[in-house]
């Protein structure tokens, strides 16, 4: 009885270290799809520069994955949340009832897209570990017919889903640890790729700063704290007089830093953004050629 129970032991041991390696090619090939996730990115920012929507589309836990993404990003980024969409099986109040059987439903996935209007200026991101789920497969192409440019995320080389993008992304991350269990290696790599994508299309509007969430919405106690260390540290000032900044700002955390840093009220701050297309770092830089003009 001993010996199983070793026997098991070392088993599993194997079994966990053949996970761990699964994660690890999987962030190894996000890193090999950079030059791709880049592209995909700039198209991304430039579709978002000009009004267009955010579309992420999945099914199963690809489609949790992506709605995940997405989810976070008003909070993160202020994005508002009318121009990002969701096309999963069954809609997003059920997202967390996984039904396999809906994943083949081609006609549901050309539907949800057309349900969406007019979608010429937007921007889908189609996610699909196998590159070939039907619902998928079929969205991304009734959206790419009206005219939606295709990013596409998937995980077997020359599947149909990356060979019918605009932007396709092979994330090949190889086996599962736990055969066809894609939210292990396979979902990782998704997860990973996502985030890329969409903090470097994020940063490309603006929305990033030095490594800090200058768009960030405080909308709780946390976020509120890290706004008033965002505004303390780009404008090189104390916690009280960044608290009145993002008071005099009604908490818009890009305003609030040119504020402090010497803009003087919301409303000249506001020109100065207007001005930079939302970029603090060039406002920041006219703000200090006016001053040194002034000298």
């Amino acid at each position: 009885m001993a010996a199983q129970d070793e026997s098991d032991s070392h088993g599993e041991t194997g079994f966990i270290a053949a996970l761990i390696a699964g994660q690890r090619r999987a962030v190894d090939a996000v890193a090999t799809a950079l030059p791709s996730i880049e592209r995909a990115a700039a198209a991304i920012a430039d579709k978002l520069g000009v009004g267009g929507r955010l579309i992420y589309l999945g099914a199963g836990s690809s489609g949790l994955i992506a709605m995940l993404d997405g989810a976070e990003l008003p909070g993160t980024f202020g994005l508002d949340s009318s121009r990002i969409r969701f096309v999963l099986p069954g809609g997003v109040g059920r997202a967390y009832q996984i039904d396999g059987a809906t994943e083949d439903d081609r006609e549901a996935g050309r539907r949800d897209i057309e349900a969406l209007g007019d979608i010429a200026g937007d921007i889908v991101i189609a996610v699909s570990a196998s590159g070939s789920t039907p619902y998928t497969l079929a969205g991304a192409r009734a959206a790419a017919a009206r005219g939606a440019t295709i990013v596409a995320l998937a995980n077997r080389p020359g599947s149909p889903l990356l060979q019918n993008a605009h932007h396709p992304i092979l994330l090949d991350s190889g086996p599962e640890a736990l055969q066809g269990s894609t939210r292990l290696g396979a979902g990782t790599a998704q997860k990973c790729a996502l985030g890329l994508l969409s903090t470097l299309a994020n940063a490309r509007l603006g929305h990033v700063y030095r490594g800090l969430m200058v768009n960030v919405r405080p909308d709780n106690d946390k976020l509120r704290r890290r706004a008033l260390e965002i505004v303390a540290a780009i404008a090189d000032v104390d916690e009280p007089a960044a608290r009145r900044s993002l008071a005099c700002a009604a908490d818009d955390v890009k305003c609030a830093a040119l504020i402090a840093a010497g803009a003087g009220s919301k409303e000249r701050a506001d020109d100065l953004l207007a001005r930079s297309r939302g970029h603090v770092g060039a406002a920041l830089s006219r703000l200090r050629e006016h001053a040194a003009s002034r000298a």
